[in-house]
């Protein structure tokens, strides 16, 4: 129930002198003989209340937009100088003050996230790759989660899309998945025991394509095979432990911020922070 607020007042002198009070739920009058009178107004603070829980949600919506074109002209974090990282970090840290103490919700984070930046060292050297390597190209970067139906963990999957124009597809060319299993270890923090490493999705260009079996010729079965399998294959290298008892590779990711389309990180031990936006469902 919204709580009551009060207030009291004094007035002069009428030729019928009464106290009266009025409250949200009807209005009562009682009478005496005193030459002044008393009115105790009572209204809902609920009103109040919706406007301040407003002005929050709309000052957050006006705090992120800020992170997001903060990041804007970084690509990614390729090309950050040390002055955007710290308005980038001062504007994150402005983000994650919203809802910071706030356990995860894994409802909320299962899904598709798209990277917007990152100062992790182990991604920006594949931004620095590409922008090197006349040959090689680097697509979108995700963060898949599936723990929808589960309360102390779930399944990560690092995606890149990546390309060899020369031979794939641009951008989309073939996918790059890093899987892992990740336990809740406390509100906020979750613990990543990478799995396996895998390559798939591979889509080879036009001219490949009619390199191995040119348009003009009759595609022959072992030129249709061939084709085949190079749309099915998926190469896949474990990266768990080989000996019993040993703990496979992993490490403690603090997701410091989470709602319907942001999502905030930061990898323990200094690995770097991550800004995601929601995207459309990523199928594997």
């Amino acid at each position: 129930m919204d709580r009551i607020a009060s207030a009291t007042f004094s007035c002069p002198a009428i030729s019928m002198s009464r106290v009266c009070r009025v409250n949200p739920f009807g209005l009562n009058i009682n009478t005496n003989h005193r030459k002044r009178f008393s009115c105790h107004i009572a209204v809902t603070s609920g009103e109040t209340t919706a406007r301040v829980v407003v002005d929050n949600e709309l000052d957050l919506e006006h705090k992120k937009h800020d992170l997001l074109r903060a990041v804007q002209d970084t690509q990614r974090g390729l090309t950050a100088t040390s002055d955007q990282r710290s308005i980038i970090e001062e504007a994150l840290v402005t983000v994650e003050g919203f809802n910071g103490g706030e356990e995860i919700d894994l409802v909320k984070l299962d899904g598709t996230w798209r990277l917007q930046y990152t100062s992790a060292p182990d991604v920006v050297v594949l931004f620095e790759a590409a922008s090197r390597l006349p040959f090689f190209q680097v697509g979108q970067v995700f963060q898949k989660f599936e723990c929808r139906d589960r309360s102390d963990g779930g399944i990560i999957r690092n995606v890149v899309q990546w390309s060899l124009p020369s031979l794939l597809e641009e951008q989309e060319g073939a996918t790059l998945v890093v899987t892992a299993k990740f336990d809740k270890v406390s509100s906020r923090n979750i613990y990543l025991q990478f799995e396996e490493i895998s390559v798939r999705n591979i889509n080879i260009n036009e001219q490949l394509q009619a390199l191995i079996a040119p348009a003009i010729l009759p595609r022959s079965f072992l030129s249709l095979q061939l084709l085949q399998f190079i749309r099915t294959f998926k190469a896949q290298i474990p990266v768990t432990a080989t000996s019993p008892g040993r703990r496979s590779v992993g490490g403690l990711y603090y997701l410091s911020y989470l709602d319907n389309n942001m999502l905030l990180g930061r990898s323990v031990g200094g690995g770097g922070v991550f800004v995601f936006t929601k995207s459309q469902p990523l199928k594997l």
